[in-house]
Formats: C-alpha cells, structure tokens, sequence
C-alpha cells in the first residue's frame, strides 16, 4: 500500500518524533519512519493510529492511483518563487459531511467575484473555535448571515459583518454556524 503519510507529516510541520508520541498508544520515531517510507507494512490498525495521530482520516492516508494530487510547481515567500527541492503534491479539497460552500457573485469584504468560500458546519458546543473567523451563520425564514464572529456571551454571537461602514451585529441562539476553512479564487 502506498502511504502519503510522509506528506501529510511534512505538510502539518510534524517531525517523526512528533508523530510517534502523538500516537496511542505512543511509539518511536524509527517505527514512523519505516511506516512512511513501506520498509514495514501499514496495517489498517496503524494507519488509524496514524491518522488521528496527524489529526486526519485514514483516507487522507492512503494514495491510489486514480487519486487527483496535483505537483507542486514553485514554493512561494518573501523572496519569490522557487522550485521545491523535492517532489511534492497537494490534495484538491474533498467533500466532507460537516463541509458546506458559499459562492461569492459580489464583492464583499476580502473577498471577491468568483470566489468560492469553503466552510465548515459547527455545533454550538463548538463555536469558540471560530472566534475571529468569517462564518456563515443562519437566520429565520432560510435568511443567512455572512459575518466576523468577535465574541460570545453565552447564546448570544457577536458578529461584525465584512462590508465597510457597517455595525456589530447580536445573533442569539444559532443551531449552527459555519466557519470559513478554504478560499478558492480563480485567477
């Protein structure tokens, strides 16, 4: 089975040390290490420790051969553009249950015609999580709101939209709201 643990673990920042003692039960780096290059065989059970271990499912560890990674072309900083000093792929974003997509057909805020905004479903228990973040929170009568959360006071959010000129906004009681994960802009 081809792995694309090493990828995941570079592309999450994650040293093989980080890895094997994120796992449950922890294990060594040099274990790590012979999973992710297939000197030893990933069984289903590893890849589950895995992938929890890196906070992703076991799927986002498994590459098959019709998978639609796309190569790395340049790597982009303060400096430029310059080629990678390896090969590297990235995964286009996938469909999850908890994902939903707002299309921008207005300019908004940063955000601009053409835009597609991926979000992410939260539970009230989660909404902390999303403070500071643009989230799509919906209102009575299948109305939305498309907001800034910058506070919470028990069941009530406080959201400051993204147009220019405009004032805070108290939404009280949401049974969701959806935090912005991935931009998608087409040039």
């Amino acid at each position: 089975m081809i792995t694309a643990i090493r990828e995941v673990r570079r592309a999450k920042g994650l040293t093989l040390d980080d890895v094997a003692r994120a796992c449950v039960p922890p294990t060594t780096a040099q274990t790590i290490g012979r999973l992710e290059t297939g000197t030893r065989t990933v069984s289903v059970d590893w890849l589950n420790r895995i992938a929890s271990a890196l906070g992703v499912t076991a799927a986002d560890l498994v590459k098959l051969p019709d998978s639609a990674d796309v190569a790395v072309a340049a790597i982009l900083d303060a400096s430029g553009a310059h080629a990678p000093r390896q090969p590297a792929h990235v995964v286009p974003p996938r469909a999850a249950p908890a994902l939903i997509a707002i299309t921008v057909t207005g300019g908004v805020g940063d955000y601009r015609a053409g835009d597609e905004i991926w979000a992410e479903r939260l539970a009230p228990a989660n909404f902390a999580h999303a403070l500071n973040r643009d989230v799509l929170v919906p209102r009575p009568a299948g109305r939305f709101m498309f907001a800034r959360l910058i506070g919470r006071e028990g069941d009530k959010l406080h959201l400051l939209p993204l147009g220019s000129g405009q004032r805070q906004q108290v939404v009280t009681d949401p049974p969701w709201i959806a935090q912005a994960t991935t931009l998608i802009r087409k040039l």
